[in-house]
């Protein structure tokens, strides 16, 4: 009987002493970066693989995304790490950059080309004019034939005053030569306008294919450091109890 008890209080000592090592363990795990775990292994017999907290990528913020876009449509993208994709909202906006370049400079060209042709042949003092007066004197051949026609109309509020605005176009021709460049010079302007809408246009696409595309980043990274960690007691009849550690990972 007293080597029954004997046994019975060994065995008790023994079960004590080793879960106490494992709150011990549990609790120096706890206070420890992952990094650490293998290092405090008390088996140590084959490696186990851990997580290394520092190799962890942060996820992507899609507001940040959506701004780089609307700054520079590519640069959302790439900021998800798919510039791939990005680089032709970045190529789409430098050419039409270029093209609202070049249709400005045209425009401008035009304006100042029609704008001496009715000085020097149409007898215009541009200074002061607005661009409706400009788009008037390429349609009437002088400024009393166009002034006849609102008093017709009674649109008195229309009539030019004679010394002011006065314009003369010595023949057809010249008045259509005129308002060929004028024409000109309007239609870049209003090709501006469209190029301008193809801008913004370009960057909202920009921003909606970036905030996709850091979707898909985060989405990736939650697969790729999935783990998951569990500790336990292993009791068996006939030996003393163990600490059980299981790790493992899905990709």
């Amino acid at each position: 009987m007293k080597k029954i008890i004997f046994f019975v209080v060994l065995f008790a000592s023994l079960v004590f002493a080793q879960t106490k090592n494992s709150y011990e363990l549990l609790s120096r795990l706890k206070q420890t970066p992952l990094q650490s775990v293998r290092d405090l292994n008390p088996f140590n017999k084959q490696p186990f693989a851990y997580a290394n907290e520092e190799n962890i990528a942060s996820k992507k913020n899609p507001g940040l995304a959506v701004l780089y876009s609307l700054l520079l449509p590519g640069m959302g993208e790439l900021y998800a790490g798919s510039y791939e994709t990005g680089k032709y909202f970045t190529i789409a906006d430098g050419t039409l950059w270029g093209i609202f370049t070049g249709f400005n400079l045209y425009g401008n060209w035009q304006r100042n080309n029609y704008r001496s042709y009715a000085q020097s042949d149409g007898y215009v003092n541009p200074e002061g004019k607005n661009s409706a007066y400009f788009a008037t004197i390429g349609i009437y051949q002088d400024i009393y034939i166009y002034n006849r026609e609102q008093e017709l109309n009674r649109d008195f509020d229309k009539v030019y005053d004679v010394n002011r605005y006065y314009w003369k176009w010595n023949t057809n021709e010249q008045r259509k030569k005129y308002r060929e460049m004028w024409s000109s010079s309007e239609n870049a302007y209003n090709n501006v306008r469209f190029v301008v809408g193809a801008l913004i246009l370009n960057r909202l696409i920009s921003a909606i294919s970036a905030v996709r595309a850091v979707s898909r980043y985060n989405s990736s990274l939650e697969n790729e450091t999935s783990w998951n960690v569990s500790f336990g007691v292993d009791q068996k009849p006939t030996l003393p109890s163990s600490l059980t550690f299981n790790f493992t990972t899905s990709f």
